[in-house]
């Protein structure tokens, strides 16, 4: 009698041996190489700016031209930032991670068929 509990399928793809590739393992790679230290970088230019507006206001309050502060060009500098990030993991993925995983999705797709 089979185990109710053991839900795998009998044919198709065994997608714990395909987390364990090592084409799988580089892409989990070369994808957290360039997510893990932006995403710090941001956090701590993040944490500055909010930081700075609690802590020293007259700073933030300083005028750099007309009503133009350095509190409202850290703040616009957040969203530039933002976007900059968006544009350039867009980039990367195109260039670096869409590749790997469109070989890894073709493996998958041949070895389905072959089952």
């Amino acid at each position: 009698m089979s185990d109710p509990t053991d839900v795998r399928p009998s044919l198709g793809v065994d997608y714990l041996q395909v987390q364990e590739s090592e084409p799988f393992r580089t892409l989990r790679k070369d994808h957290r190489s360039f997510v893990f230290p932006l995403a710090v970088v941001f956090l701590v230019w993040y944490f500055v700016y909010v930081l700075l507006a609690a802590f020293a206001p007259q700073f933030m309050a300083q005028r750099v031209w007309g009503d133009i502060t350095v509190g409202l060009l850290f703040g616009l500098g957040q969203f530039v930032t933002t976007f900059a990030i968006t544009m350039g993991y867009v980039a990367f993925a195109n260039r670096r991670l869409d590749p790997q995983s469109a070989s890894i999705r073709s493996t998958l797709e041949k070895a389905e068929v072959d089952a």
